[in-house]
């Protein structure tokens, strides 16, 4: 996966680009239109990384190119082409989600530099959620700790350690990004929580940090509801073929915690951390394949289409007194 795609109703402008990296690491193609960019990209959906298109074309122009592209393949680079003219449009288009502009006419050796540039941008963006980097792009660099109330939702994969010991590392680490981490994270992203950390097989994921909403535990819940279902959907494809499965536990709870930035000089993250957020890991930790474990706090926050059943209180580490739990329930329905 390590195309680049350039799109240019100019065949001179094709060409120049093809010789100014046909000493680089990428396997090239190119398109005439945006049209016939769009159609490569669904017929090779996984063999691009960076796509390069002019801004200016006739039908689609290049900003409505790249943004049909990316909702093929968000994980590709999207580099808007324009010339010194249209660069207020150029520096639009980076507002709406294209990762970079590049202006013609171009030096080769910058035009180089340039595309490493906002490729390594690219994949830095993916070590931080969506959430977060817009968050310190609005606050010029800098998110102040807060103490504030969040629901935390932690999931893991039932019997992971075992299947794994049979598994090839290429076999596991595509199981756990394609079928685990980047639909479940999907899911979350769609009811506003923030990926926190992945730990192994677990997943993290706080609703209302750092953007805070009325109904972040009814959120929660409603996303880990979805969670299952695609968990469900996803095994039944994956049949156990390699010893794979993806049977999960979920556990979510409610309460206040600090979320800042933490770490050393060399290696930070923005987290969470509190009793919500070792409470929901308690609770995932109870929780049998298929189950979601929900604290009393996050049932308070339920809205009415919400069902969950008290279940014996337990006793938590860290708290003297046992704590009331409850257990969502919802139905798996089969796929029509």
């Amino acid at each position: 996966m390590n195309g680049l795609l350039f799109i240019d109703d100019e065949e001179g402008v094709r060409r120049s680009v093809v010789r100014a990296l046909k000493n680089e690491p990428y396997e090239l193609y190119t398109s005439a239109d945006g049209e016939e960019g769009i159609e490569f990209i669904k017929n090779n959906p996984s063999l691009l990384s960076t796509v390069i298109s002019d801004y200016r074309m006739p039908g689609l122009n290049g900003l409505d190119t790249l943004s049909a592209i990316g909702m093929i393949n968000p994980e590709v680079t999207r580099i808007i082409l324009t010339g010194y003219a249209t660069m207020e449009a150029a520096i639009l288009a980076t507002n709406e989600g294209i990762d970079g502009f590049l202006t013609k006419p171009f030096d080769n050796i910058e035009l180089r530099a340039k595309i490493r540039e906002i490729n390594v941008r690219k994949r830095l963006r993916q070590f931080v959620s969506q959430q977060i980097y817009r968050e310190i792009e609005n606050s010029t660099g800098y998110l102040k700790p807060t103490f504030h109330e969040v629901s935390i939702l932690f999931s893991d994969i039932r019997g992971f350690t075992n299947m794994s010991q049979n598994i090839s590392p290429d076999t596991l680490a595509e199981f756990l990004n394609n079928h685990y981490f980047s639909p479940l994270g999907e899911i979350a992203y769609n009811f506003n929580g923030t990926v926190d950390k992945h730990i192994g097989d677990s997943i993290m994921v706080a609703y209302g940090s750092p953007v805070l909403f009325h109904d972040d535990a009814d959120r929660a819940v409603k996303s880990a509801i979805k969670m299952q279902e695609k968990a469900r959907q996803i095994d039944d494809m994956l049949g156990g073929r390699n010893g794979l499965r993806l049977r999960i536990g979920i556990g979510i709870a409610t309460g206040k915690v600090f979320s800042g930035i933490l770490g050393s000089l060399r290696k930070k993250e923005y987290t969470s951390v509190g009793m919500a957020v070792n409470m929901a890991a308690r609770l995932q930790s109870r929780a049998k394949e298929g189950e979601i474990l929900i604290s009393e706090s996050t049932f308070k926050g339920l809205s009415k289409d919400i069902d969950a059943e008290a279940l014996p209180p337990v006793t938590v580490k860290g708290i003297s007194e046992p704590v009331n739990i409850y257990k969502v329930r919802y139905s798996l329905l089969p796929d029509l």
